[in-house]
Formats: C-alpha cells, structure tokens, sequence
C-alpha cells in the first residue's frame, strides 16, 4: 500500500471517535455558557436586591415594574386568593343598592333584572332603620356583647399564652397546646349542647343539686346571665387558637434579653413585665385594632341558636337582626340598609381604633 493510502485511512478509521470528542466539547462548551448565563442572572437578582434594601434603607422607592419582576412568582401564588377575595367579598358589594331600592325579589326570576327593575326611595330603608326601637335594642345588645368579651375574651389568649410559654417540657406543653386548640374545631351546636349538659335544668350540675335536695337551676335559659354565658362559651371555644399568635410573637424574643435580665437580678415577674409583655405589644395592638373593627360581629351562628332560649330581649344583636327581618320577613331592603349601616360604623371604629394605636406609637393595621 502507498503512503498516501495509508495517510487516507488514519482518518477514516478515526473519524467516529473524533466526531464524539468534537460533539462532547460542543456540549461541554454549550454547557458551560448556559452555567455563565445562569450566575450572571443570579448575580443580578442578587445585586437588585441589595439596591432594592439600600434604597429602602435610605428612604427611596423601587421601581414597580423592578418590584414586579422581582417577586412575578410570590404575586402568580396569590391570584387563586385573590380571586375568591374578589368573588366572594366585592362583587356581593354590589348588592347594597337595594338598600337605597323598595326591592321586590318577585318582579323577575333573575335577582340583577329584579334590582333594575325595582324602584328606588333614595334614604327612606335608612330612615326606617333609625326609628325603629327594635334596632336600637340590637346595637345596645350588641355593643355590651362587645365590651364583656373585650374585657374578659381578650386578655385570656395572652395569659394562656405566657402559661404555655413557661412549660419547660417539650412534651407536656405539646399536650397542653392540643388540649386549648380542640374546642376550636367543634361547631357551635356542640359547642352549645356540651354546655347544654353541665348547666342546662337537665344538665349534671342542676341534676346532683336536686339528688341532695337543693333546688335545681337553669342557666341555659336565664336572660339575666346570658351575656355572660355567651362570652364563657366563647372563651372555652376559641382562647385557644388565640394563643397561636401570641406563642409565635414570643417564639421571636431574643432569649438573651431573658439571661440579661436574669443577670441584673431580675425575677420571673419582672422578666415577663420587663421582656416579654413589651415583645407581645405590637401585636396585642394589631389585634385590639381588628378586634374593635370587628366589634359589631359578636356571634352570629352562636346567638341565633341561643335565642329561641332566651327571647330576642337578650339574644338580638346586629346580625340576628339582618337576618330575622331580611330572610324571615323577606324585608331586603331594609335588613340591606341595616347591615350598609353596620359596615360604616365598623370601618369607622377600625380606622378610629388604628389611629390610637399610631399615637401610642404602633404599627396597628397599616403604617402611617
């Protein structure tokens, strides 16, 4: 064979494993500037961030179109959210013109043509609503509902709270925690019935009284102590889950501020006066602020099955009242204007309630 064929065959018998190392160094090389494009992106959301937190610092405002490029995949998780929000809560908004209507349901089978449809009396629900006696009578009722769980609901969560927080053992403050969230999980209607058993006339207490020849007695039905029963009930329900929040603000106290006071000579009430009820005070002035907003909401499902029981003279509060006259009497507009006026006054006590807590020097619901 002549040296030019054999110089013509070295490549042809190399030629497959040439061609595999030239495509590995293509993939390899291609590899490696997607890697280089891949931290050059990191570095840059990297870098926008530190000037995102600078300008914060320092008082400028970032970009809206950086803000949203920077957080497109948080804001993508909140549309489902978002969407019910708009569903369920704004779009029912649009219900409150029969408020300012004489509306009949029965003018079309079709509730926005029935609304079209029916003829409009401008304020006169509203002055129905103020010279009515009943509804004031469901404000008084409501507002004393108000101020019995304010002074003995609210501060339950926030001592149970330090209680669970000074079990030592892991174990037993677990045990402790699942026992105060149980009750609430249960409905109002069992809520209700276990309190039906222990205090009712045919209840456990009234039962062994009448066994030892005392006279029996019935709280479940006594309109002089059912404000207060009402509040029990709803402290046995729900001070649990309450203390959720507060256990979380005290998970965040730096502990060395506890070994600091500790060292100065500090007790264990002093620690809790001087440490740790100042950690719980942003947040026990972020939730006196909801719950003043919420005021006029006292237990709508828990009342309306306690007031056969008791009478509406006890029982009737703001909710109550909506739904007896605008479902049972078929009243809408006048339980619509009713419930309009609710709604004003609590965005009123709420957005009063947030500006005392700014002059006390606290976030409340939004910063100023």
């Amino acid at each position: 064979m002549s040296t030019l064929d054999t110089e013509a065959a070295e490549p042809a018998a190399q030629g497959p494993d040439a061609r595999s190392r030239r495509r590995a160094g293509k993939r390899d090389r291609r590899n490696d500037r997607r890697s280089d494009r891949k931290n050059d992106r990191k570095n840059d959301r990297r870098s926008d961030r530190k000037s995102d937190r600078h300008r914060s610092r320092s008082g400028g405002r970032v970009p809206l179109g950086r803000r949203f490029r920077r957080d497109r995949t948080l804001l993508l998780m909140t549309v489902p959210a978002l969407v019910l929000v708009v569903v369920f809560n704004y779009v029912p908004i649009l219900g409150n013109v029969v408020a300012f209507q004489d509306y009949d349901p029965y003018v079309s089978t079709n509730g926005i043509t029935a609304m079209l449809e029916s003829p409009w009396v401008g304020l006169a629900q509203f002055e129905r609503v103020f010279a009515d006696p009943s509804f004031w009578h469901a404000v008084e009722n409501t507002f004393v509902l108000f101020l019995l769980q304010l002074v003995l609901f609210f501060p339950v969560p926030i001592a149970l709270a330090l209680l669970v927080n000074s079990v030592l053992r892991p174990r037993l403050r677990a045990v402790v925690q699942a026992v105060l969230y149980l009750p609430h999980f249960f409905s109002w209607v069992l809520v209700i019935t276990v309190f039906q058993q222990i205090l009712g006339g045919a209840g456990i207490i009234a039962q062994t009284l009448r066994q030892h020849g005392h006279e029996g007695f019935d709280l479940m039905t006594d309109p002089a102590v059912f404000k207060f029963l009402v509040t029990a009930e709803g402290i046995w329900k729900d001070a649990g889950w309450g203390v959720i929040v507060f256990l979380a603000a005290l998970a965040a106290v730096n502990q060395d501020l506890y070994e600091a006071a500790a060292m100065d000579g500090a007790g264990r009430w002093r620690r809790m006066w001087h440490v740790t009820l100042p950690a719980l005070r942003p947040v026990i002035a972020l939730l006196l602020v909801l719950r003043v907003g919420d005021a006029l909401t006292v237990g709508f499902e828990q009342l309306l099955l306690q007031r056969d029981a008791v009478g509406p003279g006890a029982a009737e509060v703001l909710d109550t009242f909506v739904w007896w006259t605008g479902l049972r009497s078929q009243d809408f507009s006048y339980a619509a204007a009713a419930g309009l006026i609710k709604g004003v006054v609590g965005l009123v006590l709420v957005l009063s309630a947030n500006k005392v807590a700014h002059l006390m020097g606290e976030q409340g619901v939004y910063r100023k």
